[in-house]
């Protein structure tokens, strides 16, 4: 039998958690594991980090009840600002041999998290997991499509050798249950209502993008790539400004920035943005076009929410679980490019609209607290961290299967 948890630690878990990506990059995974990890040590358990080294980045220093390993990286084809992890199963497992686990938390599936699923089942230890991105649906918007049915099978034969895999919605649960995935559970996400507030509106930014009194600005904010659907974006756009003055602004970059700064001279290109910053670029906009159709939820949609803003977006993921069409937002059928120019056009000839919706996402957003989501996920974390110690290691490491 696993042995139970010391005494000294008392309720506290030790929770080794890998990851491809991590503040401070910036992105929505990212951001949602650095949440989670603090969260965790705020909540009296112990965390051992173990992530790529982010360029010429120096080791930390350890703090109480955190401890981080840094292991070598490479970038990620076609996302240079990231990096896959490249370690061994044996270095893992001589890492947890001196710090051992209760749970094991896989959050990418990259080689790092292929080792150490590989070397927690190795030592008996369980696994929970992570689906963060829809890898197998992205090949195909980077020329890839045929893959796209490889890659779900790489993702399967992961997450099934895990004791659970957490996903922030029903429809991406049943999605991944249709593709065979085993042991899929909900667990949503959260917003920081405090960051994202429109009280953060400022006329300041709003006059430096140009606009002046009456103007609608329309924002979008994400990584400008190909999987974020982005023609749909500057067509709905365009039918804004055809209808009413407005100033587009997008917030974030990526493989297409230099593209659509070619082709679209009068947008603005803010660029990377974080912390209050962002949350005032949120703010002192007015409506929020969200076209992507490859999310696993957008936490963006929900930032969006908590500013204030009217949101249009296709109808999946965060928009389908947290919007009400036409009383918190507008929702277009998935995928439907006509519906959500129409909609988009829309709040141009309805500023009483754009408002109406947006006091009503804000007032949804203030229920969808981050507490609320690790509540959650602590639960799950201890009840697998359980199955752990009532199991004996070698039934464990044979209780789940590709």
């Amino acid at each position: 039998m696993n042995a139970p948890l010391s005494p000294s630690r008392g309720n506290s878990l030790r929770v080794a958690v890998v990851t491809e990506t991590y503040p401070p990059e910036i992105n929505g995974v990212s951001r949602t594991v650095g949440l989670m990890v603090e969260a965790l040590i705020e909540r009296g358990h112990e965390i051992h980090l173990v992530r790529p080294r982010q360029g010429p980045e120096p080791d930390a220093p350890r703090r109480p009840k955190f401890r981080q390993r840094l292991v070598p990286g490479m970038p990620i084809p076609l996302y240079p600002d990231l990096r896959l992890g490249l370690v061994s199963r044996r270095s893992l497992q001589r890492s947890w041999s001196e710090w051992r686990p209760d749970v094991v938390h896989v959050v990418t599936e990259g080689p790092l998290g292929w080792a150490a699923v590989a070397a927690a089942r190795r030592m008996g230890i369980p696994v929970s997991s992570d689906f963060h991105t829809n890898f197998h649906s992205y090949s195909r918007h980077y020329g890839f499509g045929l893959l796209s049915g490889v890659v779900a099978r790489y993702l399967r034969a992961l997450h099934n050798r895990a004791h659970c895999t957490l996903v922030p919605t029903a429809e991406m649960q049943a999605g991944l249950e249709g593709l065979g995935f085993e042991r899929v559970e909900v667990v949503g996400r959260g917003v920081d209502g405090d960051l994202f507030d429109p009280r953060r509106r400022s006329e300041a930014l709003r006059s430096a993008w140009g606009c002046r009194e009456g103007d609608i600005a329309v924002l979008h904010v994400g990584r400008l790539a190909p999987e974020k659907n982005l023609a749909h974006f500057v067509e709905a756009a365009e039918a804004m400004r055809f209808l009413t003055a407005a100033r587009v602004v997008l917030v974030g970059d990526g493989p297409q920035g230099a593209t659509l700064r070619a082709r679209h001279p009068d947008f603005v290109f803010a660029g990377m943005r974080t912390g209050e910053d962002l949350a005032a670029h949120y703010a002192s906009a007015d409506v929020f076009l969200f076209p992507s159709v490859t999310e696993t939820f957008g936490n963006v949609t929900l930032e969006a929410m908590a500013s204030g803003l009217a949101v249009v977006a296709y109808d999946y993921a965060a928009a389908q679980r947290h919007l009400r069409h036409a009383v918190s937002g507008l929702l277009a059928p998935l995928g439907d490019k006509a519906e959500f120019v129409k909609m988009a056009a829309q709040l141009a000839r309805g500023p009483a609209l754009q408002k109406r919706l947006g006091a009503e996402a804000r007032r949804t957003a203030e229920a969808l607290t981050w507490g609320r989501v690790f509540d959650e996920q602590e639960a799950v974390l201890r009840r697998v961290a359980q199955a752990g110690r009532e199991a004996p290691r070698t039934a464990l490491a044979e209780s789940v299967h590709v």
